[in-house]
């Protein structure tokens, strides 16, 4: 298996950027579910989409409560979320909320949110790390396809298969 090495983005394809973050997003989902192992509390997933992800992480955390943040619905039938298990709006407001209503429980926060436009992923890494942290319980995992700073957290090393800033991991400590 070859190295999983930094990417020069100016020299791939947007198929190959495509297909690297899924593959890391899969490799680093595959790990947090290890980690998470008798970890209780539930889970933020922003950016519903198409409701793949959210597919994978109800079928790997059984029995879980997942909480989709997305403007609308437009997910797949078979992998849309019960309607209380939809936080609709835009991010800048629901996440704040959120994070408010579950203070210190959330033990995995996806966020998948970004796109093609520069601004765009700016304005969203933001907003997601300005706003995430008071959710999150300790030890507290972040997935991200994007790089983000939220307070209290610690950017953690990819796991095998996954390939240098096409996903990142954190994980989050109060001390």
């Amino acid at each position: 298996m070859r190295a999983m090495t930094q990417i020069d983005t100016q020299r791939i394809s947007r198929l190959e950027k495509l297909l690297y973050r899924m593959e890391a997003q899969v490799a680093c989902l595959a790990w947090v579910f290890q980690e998470l192992s008798g970890m209780p509390g539930p889970v933020f997933e922003m950016g519903l989409g198409h409701g793949r992800t959210f597919s994978h992480l109800r079928r790997y955390l059984p029995g879980r409560d997942i909480y989709v943040f997305d403007r609308a619905v437009n997910s797949y039938p078979d992998c849309t979320p019960q309607a209380d298990h939809i936080i609709l709006g835009e991010l800048a407001a629901t996440l704040p909320a959120a994070a408010a209503r579950f203070a210190g429980q959330v033990v995995l926060a996806h966020s998948d949110v970004g796109s093609f436009s520069q601004e765009h992923n700016s304005a969203m890494a933001g907003l997601v790390s300005a706003h995430l942290a008071p959710a999150l319980a300790e030890g507290a995992l972040v997935l991200s396809d994007l790089p983000i700073t939220v307070p209290g957290t610690t950017r953690l090393p990819l796991p095998p298969g996954a390939r240098e800033d096409r996903y990142y991991i954190y994980r989050f400590s109060r001390r």
